[in-house]
Parts: C-alpha cells; sequence; structure tokens
C-alpha cells in the first residue's frame, strides 16, 4: 500500500472515529468540572466503553486467525 492510500485510510479513521465520538461521549459518570470560562471534561466512562469494545473486537480477531 503506498504512503498516499494509507494517509486516506487514516484520515478516513479519524472521521469516522470523531463522529462517533460525539454520540458516545455524554455517558453518564464522564467528569465534568466548569469554572468560569474553564471547562474540563474527562471522559472516564466512555474511555472504559470503547477499551472493553476494542478488546472484545481484538480477542475475536485473535480467535478468528
Amino acid at each position: 500500500m503506498g504512503i498516499s492510500k494509507l494517509f486516506i485510510v487514516l484520515g478516513i479513521s479519524f472521521l469516522f472515529i470523531g463522529v462517533l465520538w460525539s454520540f458516545i461521549g455524554k455517558l453518564p459518570g464522564d467528569i465534568v468540572i466548569r469554572r468560569g470560562n474553564t471547562t474540563f471534561f474527562f471522559p472516564i466512562v466512555t474511555s472504559i466503553v470503547v477499551s472493553i469494545v476494542l478488546t472484545l473486537i481484538f480477542f475475536i480477531i485473535g480467535k478468528i486467525r
């Protein structure tokens, strides 16, 4: 695969992840701190859910190979 195709695949992947993250990025349990004009957002529950899903996907792919 050429470098140009790799960049296209990476770009589409990042776009897909960004759109998906905007839908699941506000789960209950995520930490949001608002003080004045500053907002701190730490998506702890979202990160755990994404980690579990990716672990299952890679486990299934590993079993198939």
